[in-house]
């Protein structure tokens, strides 16, 4: 996995990104601390970051399971380096399925192998852990079914400002198994409405 830095350079395979020990499995307990980072996820470098930027996740493989995505951030109490991800996080960005009243339900995240968003120009300055996920549905008829495949990339924020980062959750808790959006048949009927894992996006 790769970050996606300010000026559109994808760099070195886990240069920033901390590699985790479970390869292209998920984490499907959603009161796993695996779910912050992924199984085994050691310390990456940091990477400098000016708010406002817009910087992303680059993979090898492109996503092939229907699913949606989210990204959150998490600020390090000193370095993101140390940082475990116990503290709280916010949602910057998702990408969630279509629907259209019951007649089909799409998935814009199919085929995607980079994902980009906007770091909100008013966040604060710090280190943060930058926290993608993309949570495949196509099992998810059953708990536990569904699949989160997760990445974590270190940042040190400059630029930003004195905004108030909201809602705050933890992860994990800011999930469970039987939400509507995770415990789900994507199938039949088809859904005429889709509910977003998490907390609403916030944009500074």
């Amino acid at each position: 996995m790769g970050f996606s830095d300010q000026w559109g350079v994808t760099t070195t395979a886990f240069q920033y990104v901390r590699q985790s020990t479970n390869w292209n499995s998920p984490v499907t307990d959603v009161t796993s601390n695996d779910l912050r980072c992924n199984v085994g996820a050691t310390t990456a470098s940091t990477a400098n970051v000016t708010a406002g930027s817009t910087v992303g996740f680059a993979s090898d493989q492109a996503i092939f399971h229907p699913g949606v995505l989210n990204v959150y951030m998490s600020k390090a109490p000193s370095t993101a380096t140390s940082y475990d991800g116990s503290g709280k996080w916010f949602k910057i960005y998702q990408i969630s399925a279509v629907t259209n009243g019951g007649t089909s339900i799409t998935w814009p995240t199919d085929n995607l192998a980079t994902v980009t968003f906007k770091i909100p120009a008013s966040t604060p300055n710090g280190q943060y852990l930058l926290r993608i996920e993309h949570i495949a549905l196509h099992s998810a008829s059953s708990s536990g079914g569904a699949q989160f495949y997760i990445a974590c990339a270190q940042i040190n924020l400059t630029g930003g400002g004195n905004g108030s980062p909201s809602p705050l959750v933890s992860i994990p808790g800011v999930y469970a198994a039987t939400d509507p959006g995770i415990l789900i048949n994507i199938y039949w009927p088809i859904p005429t409405s889709y509910q977003q894992p998490g907390p609403t996006v916030w944009t500074g």
